[in-house]
């Protein structure tokens, strides 16, 4: 039995584990840690249909008739993980920081909270004040104030892990006065807030921040190591971040959100889905290969607000069609829109949380002692796989 949902073709446990060649145990495993995706079978609930794409990719790389440079290539694609971490995990569709489960602490916590916690260390705090930049826009600040500092700023290797925690915060400040200039002292969730005119959406930018300031080791966090694994500044390391989030399959995600729901405005929503998926192949705002059942962190997000009605069914018209629930960026598109934000305010909430994941990443990887240096498999003229 095969079920076909838009273009995505969804099969049965029998014949998931007939093409991996596994016990259910293993199959069950894989959905776990996100290697394969899973929803519930529209004929029965009590069963699960797997995606046939991510078998495919599973049975071939436990055929045992790749050589190891093979599978070593493809493990940099949504592969096993590679770099061991204490600072973040996602287990059973759950994401944790350091032990704690993240849905719980976005109920309570700071982003000030969740860098102490990320970083181990008791508390951190945040310079008040504005960049300078006059006429930039906040991310344009941002990229400037980082790149200010790379030059001048010390190597990270070789020095104490307190005094890279001391700097951390600093280039935290850095990072938040260009986001959230504020002239006094306060929670920088209450920073963006005020300086956006829209003191009423402070809980809720709280929990956003909370919520996306640390993601396991995501291209961003990756290119952060990678740039401190060669000693470079923690501030080096926090622009190659910077850098990698602005793209459209990271942090730019969230952009066609707006512009999923404009169209859903005149020719409704479930069209405005349908030629989304015709035109690009893809409708980002849904699913997240880590979060087979629903991205916890978009729940946790959107009960905060009353997202406006034409969101409300972009959301359930997209998991009705895709059968893939919202994602963090569905989420953060539907925070701006309901509290009238400025356009890039997700990117700008998404860049400044997950500053405190990138300094941490950057401080593990320096602690660690490693270069992270992967070789090249060379497939140009002459190799035997470019002739």
């Amino acid at each position: 039995m095969q079920s076909i949902n838009m273009n995505i073709l969804w099969i049965t446990a029998e014949e998931a584990l007939s093409r991996l060649g596994t016990k259910p145990q293993t199959l069950y495993a894989n959905v776990s840690r996100g290697r394969i995706r899973a929803k519930a079978d529209p004929a029965d609930p009590r069963r699960s249909l797997y995606q046939a794409d991510d078998v495919k990719r599973l049975s071939e790389r436990h055929a045992g008739r790749r050589q190891s440079a093979a599978v070593a290539a493809d493990a940099i694609r949504w592969g096993d993980p590679v770099l061991p971490t204490t600072i973040s995990t996602i287990s059973n569709e759950r994401l944790f920081y350091r032990g704690r489960d993240a849905v719980e602490l976005c109920e309570h916590a700071t982003l000030e909270e969740v860098a102490a916690l990320l970083w181990d260390t008791e508390n951190v705090l945040v310079t008040a004040g504005r960049t300078g930049q006059s006429g930039s826009t906040r991310m344009a600040a941002a990229f400037a104030g980082l790149a200010a500092r790379v030059m001048n700023d010390l190597p990270a290797l070789r020095r104490k892990p307190f005094i890279l925690r001391a700097e951390a915060a600093d280039v935290l400040s850095t990072v938040a006065m260009a986001l959230a200039p504020w002239p006094d002292r306060l929670p920088l969730h209450e920073r963006l807030a005020l300086g956006w005119q829209r003191p009423d959406a402070a809980g809720p930018i709280r929990r956003a921040l909370v919520l996306a300031a640390e993601h396991e080791l995501n291209v961003s966090a990756f290119a952060a190591r990678v740039t401190a694994s060669s000693g470079a500044a923690l501030s080096a390391a926090t622009l190659s971040g910077l850098a990698t989030l602005t793209g459209p399959r990271h942090g730019g995600a969230w952009t066609s959100v707006p512009v999923l729901a404009e169209k859903a405005g005149s020719v409704g929503v479930r069209e405005a889905i349908r030629s989304m998926l015709s035109s690009e192949g893809v409708v980002r705002p849904f699913g997240h290969r880590l979060y087979p059942h629903g991205d916890p962190r978009a729940r946790a997000l959107m009960v905060s607000f009353e997202a406006p009605p034409l969101y409300t069914s972009l959301a359930e018209a997209g998991e009705e069609l895709l059968g893939e629930p919202i994602n963090i960026d569905f989420a953060l598109a539907s925070l701006a829109a309901t509290f009238a934000l400025p356009e890039d305010a997700p990117l700008v909430i998404f860049a400044l949380s997950r500053t405190t994941g990138w300094l941490a990443h950057a401080m593990e990887q320096v602690e660690s002692g490693h270069l992270i240096r992967p070789r090249a498999r060379y497939a140009g003229p002459g190799s035997e796989s470019g002739v």
